[in-house]
């Protein structure tokens, strides 16, 4: 900054409705901060390109970043020079090919090993600011500038790389254009062979991996998944849970988190773990005031706080060995396999105080739970005992004094000497106390009185006759609403944000712009396979215009 120049500080608000501080030079924003971190604007990278280490991209994938999206590793050009060596969490430019003006910073998910490593499959850089978005567009709105690529340096000769090669063991039987290839991944000290085969690593590291293996062959199965459960638990909240992410529902922890941290081979069980579930093994944690957990709305368990100033997580290193994990948050576009496994849930009757005559002679008291399964076999059960089938027809139950008390209103006892199985059964579950269960994958059941919520989607009108679409309820059925928004922000290139309930304290619904009933619903149901009978508004979706 020049002395003696005006700077102007602006605050502003994300769509997420984070805080931002843009300082602003000459009307051109020059550097924002998010979350105490300060990062450059395409403004000034174009008058100093080389401030942060860059990756190369091609056009096409711009406008999917301009519109949201962040850039994943299949669309990151490969230099002959080789990738710029980057740690995992390092801020960095996003340049096009034949022009160094960087059109975009964002943040490395993995290390620039950890990229080779996973043969540039996944997301690599949670994209943070591009040029032509809202911020660039509160500047003079200058054009994308042409910057001349650095000559590249001449190809070193093939004698130095087999010697190069050789030092490394690769296999000899490589042609001379692997081999080429394989000389960037020497550079990171860890080799991808060609084949898919094998991943080659110094002998240090391998030496170290056999005496690790060694240790674990002398522990039980139970010691052995408390390890790997307490090494994915750290490096996930080492590395991956920002606290940007809280309060986070323990449930996503679990599976966008701690699971993605597992080595590769390797699968994290917690029932086979001496904690048997999540929820011990969270308290265990608290006990030991690595993290905070909350009941933040009925049944449903959220972390809220983490000391990331814990010794145990200061102190943790992850294994060498590790290889990046595979992350959940995948373009859909691209075909990735969806982590997320939709909740169990079942129906509950609980037996009240009048229907107790009928359900006593089977074992069953006041307040027991039993499936629609188990009221069919009670009642099949008491009218065979009592003999109440009737003889000329088998499809009718001849109505006693029990069943007249207990189905019958005050108006029918005195017409009504026979019940059709069919209406016998119905009229029992509809004087029963409703209830449901709920079972996340890993987790112990959630019994709730009532009938569970369906996800409600619904299309309201705003000013200047726009329309914005609302989804309600995601976390009863596990759903972090925030991911769902990145994801549905990614299918329709429209604005979406999370906005809390009105009414509530920590119930969250997502807003998303134009009548978006449609995608939301294949979403929901195709991708997150949620049964089409808990997902309402589904009607609202826009008719197709008819063509002239």
């Amino acid at each position: 900054m020049p002395s003696k120049e005006e700077l102007n500080i602006v605050k502003a608000y994300v769509h997420k409705g984070d805080a931002m501080t843009i300082y602003i030079h000459n009307r051109n924003p020059i550097i924002f901060e998010l979350e105490r971190n300060l990062y450059p604007t395409v403004y000034t990278l174009w008058r100093f390109p080389d401030l942060l280490p860059a990756f190369t991209t091609w056009p096409p994938v711009l406008e999917k970043m301009i519109g949201g999206a962040d850039l994943m590793l299949p669309g990151v050009v490969l230099p002959s020079s080789g990738l710029p060596e980057v740690q995992r969490g390092s801020l960095c430019a996003v340049t096009l090919v034949g022009n160094r003006a960087p059109v975009a910073i964002g943040v490395a998910t993995m290390s620039t090993r950890e990229m080779l490593a996973s043969g540039m499959k996944g997301k690599g850089f949670n994209i943070l600011h591009t040029y032509r978005d809202q911020l660039w567009a509160y500047g003079d709105k200058s054009s994308l500038p042409n910057i001349a690529p650095v000559e590249a340096e001449t190809a070193p000769e093939v004698d130095t790389v087999e010697q190069v090669i050789s030092r490394d063991s690769l296999p000899e039987n490589q042609d001379s254009d692997k081999q080429l290839e394989n000389l960037c991944l020497l550079e990171v000290a860890s080799v991808s062979l060609q084949d898919g085969e094998n991943i080659v690593e110094n002998s240090d590291v391998a030496e170290e991996e056999r005496e690790e293996t060694q240790d674990v062959n002398q522990t039980s199965p139970q010691e052995n998944m408390d390890i790997l459960l307490h090494q994915c638990f750290f490096h996930a909240l080492k590395s991956k849970v920002k606290k940007s992410d809280l309060p986070l529902l323990t449930s996503t922890f679990l599976r966008n988190y701690l699971f993605s941290c597992c080595p590769e081979g390797q699968q994290v069980d917690i029932k086979k773990s001496s904690y048997k579930k999540l929820s011990k093994f969270l308290q265990a944690m608290q006990q030991r005031k690595i993290l905070q957990v909350k009941e933040l709305s009925k049944g449903v368990e959220s972390i809220v706080e983490v000391d990331w100033k814990h010794p145990d997580i200061r102190a943790f290193v992850a294994p060498a060995s590790v290889l990046p994990p595979s992350t959940t948050e995948k373009n859909i576009d691209v075909g990735g396999e969806n982590p997320y496994q939709p909740p169990e849930i079942i129906s509950l009757y609980g037996i009240s105080a009048k229907m107790i005559p009928l359900f006593q002679e089977s074992g069953h008291r006041k307040g027991d739970l039993l499936t629609q399964t188990d009221v069919r076999s009670v009642i099949i059960t008491y009218v065979k005992i009592n003999e109440l089938v009737h003889p000329d027809n088998k499809n009718f139950v001849t109505v006693n004094p029990v069943i007249c008390d207990c189905l019958l209103d005050r108006s029918e006892q005195n017409d009504i000497l026979l019940l059709k199985w069919d209406d016998l059964v119905t009229r029992c579950l509809e004087r029963m106390q409703h209830s449901y269960q709920v079972t996340f994958p890993g987790c112990s059941p959630i019994i709730r009185k009532g009938y569970i919520e369906p996800i409600d989607i619904s299309v309201a009108q705003r000013a200047s006759n726009k329309k914005i679409t609302t989804i309600k309820n995601l976390e009863l059925y596990g759903l972090d609403p925030s991911s769902v928004a990145g994801l549905l922000q990614q299918r329709v290139q429209a604005s979406a944000t999370c906005v809390v309930l009105p009414g509530t304290k920590d119930r969250v619904q997502v807003q998303i712009q134009g009548n978006q009933v449609a995608q939301t619903g294949k979403l929901l149901i195709d991708y997150f396979r949620i049964p089409r009978k808990y997902v309402s508004g589904l009607d609202l979706a826009a008719k197709p215009s008819k063509k002239k």
